[in-house]
């Protein structure tokens, strides 16, 4: 099979190999590993299925990408830049998308080669071309820029080229093009300054980052709704964190929903805004962002307590976000009655709302009472028991309704929901004490489909991991669920069947 991929390879160079013979050589290929065939491929070869690529024939075009693609892998990628460099800068201004992306893919292969990767830094046209890729129709090619371009910048010499070049013009130029393309550049840009600190720098002395925060800070509120999920992303990194704090950017974010009030297009921009402080108390400290910016935990508040579907959503969210760990559950429980009555609201919320908000309360209720086992002092467990007695006058009864629906996000929703609680004591014996629920809890035909069968199996192994269990179930009940637990969640009880001769 190599030897007759060989010889289609060899007719190919010599552009006489018809379209029938390219598939031909195409199919022989998918049975031949290309490392068989790379002592014979050349230059020569490859350069004409490059060249057979400049047709109008799309059949042709798309046949010669399918042999390329599994060419080009089998060679080392500081041999494609040196001896493919003009194919790929052609292939960079190809009108079919499929070729654009084939070339930037294997740029994106040659700049995570450390001996091939100065090729491509002294390549500025090309580097220029993958640059004015972002701005192409195609979403798909923009993204493979986008990739190339961020591996290029994991290096200073790449950080260099990017933005003390030349090059930075031509990164401007396309963010000139729209908005779409704008926002793809500020993409790229915050993808880079996640990597390091130095990383970060460099796109700061670009101006680049202090116009995005511009846009963030700006009066256009469609603008700022798209810039704060940017500005979010480069929070997640400390030397972000510390970026943002050090330009004022996170008191400008904190003034601008306190002035949110007073605009009657806040509802465009207030949840990412919201969002953005929940994921920084989270990666930093609930207790300190809150403390430092009580207009957040005050406008979550109101939103849960508002009548907009929207709203509620992103506060319940923030809320399951915030009380995902200890410190954050300490700061919802001083709020004391407020947050309690916004339980019971929660609460309803999970029985009543469309499901899509439904979904998002179950999500949000398991994050707040799940308590790691090393984390369960008297106060904390008090607390979650609280907590959950707040949700419904029948919390229990609740969530198995809710449980026992036939929908399945809603009944691995509601078994997450006692799943978190499963290790905490007062709960085993809320569950002991509802009758019918522990045989609920071990019986396999209520799980319809795989998702149920999974999520009912992470409720037993919390159960049974429990170092309470055994003493509060009682020695019956603990060994039946360890039972499910060693026989997994896909178990089956063989039906033995006896034959009655005469029957039918």
């Amino acid at each position: 099979m190599a030897e007759a991929a060989a010889e289609l390879l060899e007719r190919a160079a010599r552009r006489e190999a018809p379209l029938e013979e390219l598939r031909a050589l195409r199919l022989a290929l998918q049975a031949v590993p290309p490392s068989a065939l790379r002592a014979r491929l050349s230059d020569r070869h490859l350069g004409a299925l490059f060249a057979l690529l400049s047709v109008s024939d799309r059949e042709q075009v798309s046949v010669c990408i399918s042999i390329l693609e599994r060419l080009l892998p089998a060679l080392d990628p500081l041999y494609v830049i040196q001896n493919l460099r003009e194919e790929l800068q052609k292939g960079l201004f190809h009108p079919d998308d499929s070729v654009k992306i084939l070339t930037i893919s294997q740029v994106g292969r040659i700049v995570e080669n450390s001996d091939a990767v100065t090729e491509i830094l002294n390549s500025p046209e090309l580097l220029r071309q993958i640059i004015n890729c972002i701005g192409g129709e195609k979403i798909a090619v923009a993204k493979e820029a986008i990739k190339s371009l961020s591996r290029i910048a994991q290096t200073r010499d790449g950080l260099e080229a990017l933005f003390v070049s030349n090059l930075l013009s031509d990164l401007k130029n396309v963010m000139a093009m729209s908005d779409i393309v704008r926002y793809r550049v500020y993409e790229l840009i915050v993808e880079i300054s996640s990597v390091s600190a130095d990383s970060l720098n460099y796109c700061a002395s670009s101006g680049l980052i202090p116009e995005l925060i511009g846009e963030l800070t700006g009066d256009d509120v469609l603008v700022r709704a798209t810039c704060i999920e940017m500005v979010t992303s480069l929070a997640h990194t400390p030397h972000g964190r510390q970026y943002l704090a050090q330009q004022g950017v996170i008191d400008k974010i904190s003034n601008i929903i306190v002035g949110a009030e007073s605009d009657p297009f806040s509802g465009f921009y207030l949840p990412g805004f919201v969002k953005f402080f929940g994921n920084l108390a989270v990666v930093d400290s609930p207790q300190q962002v809150c403390e430092r910016y009580p207009v957040f935990i005050e406008k979550v508040f109101e939103m849960a307590e508002s009548h907009d579907p929207t709203m509620i959503g992103v506060a319940v969210d923030t809320l399951g976000i915030l009380g995902s760990n200890v410190e954050g559950k300490q700061v919802l429980q001083k709020t004391r009655s407020r947050f309690q009555n916004l339980l019971n609201r929660i609460g309803h919320q999970a029985k009543n709302a469309p499901t899509e908000l439904r979904l998002r309360c179950l999500d949000a209720i398991s994050s707040l009472l799940y308590l790691p086992p090393d984390q369960q002092t008297e106060d904390l467990l008090r607390m979650t028991e609280s907590w959950f007695t707040s949700l419904s006058s029948q919390p229990l009864e609740l969530f198995r309704s809710i449980s026992t629906q036939p929908f399945p996000d809603l009944h691995c929703g509601a078994l997450r929901v006692f799943t978190a609680i499963a290790n905490q004591p007062w709960a085993q014996k809320l569950m002991l004490d509802s009758p019918g629920f522990v045989e609920y809890i071990v019986d396999r035909s209520v799980e319809p489909d795989k998702a149920s069968k999974d999520a009912k199996y992470e409720l037993v192994k919390a159960l049974v991991n429990s170092k309470t269990i055994a003493e509060i179930f009682g020695n019956q009940y603990y060994l039946r669920l360890r039972a499910y637990l060693h026989e997994g969640p896909y178990y089956v009880k063989a039906v033995s069947t006896t034959a009655v001769e005469g029957a039918e």
